[in-house]
């Protein structure tokens, strides 16, 4: 029998409590998860790629499983087809999420149907963080610490004091 391997893909700019959640629940579900870090051309990242890469594999080190970090610039149906997963593994937050998701996973379906989808809810506590929001509040000095482990709330304070802003994370 083969190992089972998921993907869990994110642009995690930075990584939250919530994708910490989705990565934890999502290792028991298979044999080997592969957390792929991304670029997203419609989006500006306040971490560079290696920067969040190496900000992933430092927070994920203690969970235990059998979980790679790795980057890929692709269709997400390639890099799973790269990676031999037979799962995607994507988080859940809202009802919008889901319509958004939901077409995704119709399309990938399209693309590559030896390929499944899996949604995971988020824990309730953690469903409103988004790094888009965490990285809002921290540019305008707001605390973060609810939002983000310690070491990626230092990592975000870091960088917007490099950004020249007033604002503490």
């Amino acid at each position: 029998m083969t190992d089972r391997i998921g993907v869990y893909p994110g642009t995690f700019d930075p990584i939250t409590r919530g994708h910490m959640d989705i990565i934890r629940r999502g290792a028991k579900l298979v044999d080997r998860l592969v957390i792929g870090v991304t670029t997203n051309p419609s989006k500006s990242p306040m971490f560079s790629l290696a920067e969040r890469l190496a900000m992933v594999e430092r927070e994920v080190a203690d969970i235990g499983g059998d979980i790679r970090v790795v980057s890929f610039d692709s269709l997400l149906m390639d890099f799973a087809e790269r990676e031999h997963a037979s799962v995607i593994v994507r988080g859940l937050r809202a009802v919008a999420d889901f319509e958004y998701e939901y077409q995704m996973a119709g399309m990938n379906q399209q693309i590559n149907p030896r390929v499944e989808t899996v949604f995971l809810m988020a824990d309730v506590s953690l469903q409103p963080i988004a790094s888009r929001l965490v990285k809002e509040i921290a540019l305008y000095g707001g605390d973060i610490g609810k939002f983000v482990c310690p070491a990626v709330q230092e990592d975000v304070a870091a960088r917007v004091e490099k950004m020249g802003r007033k604002g503490s994370a």
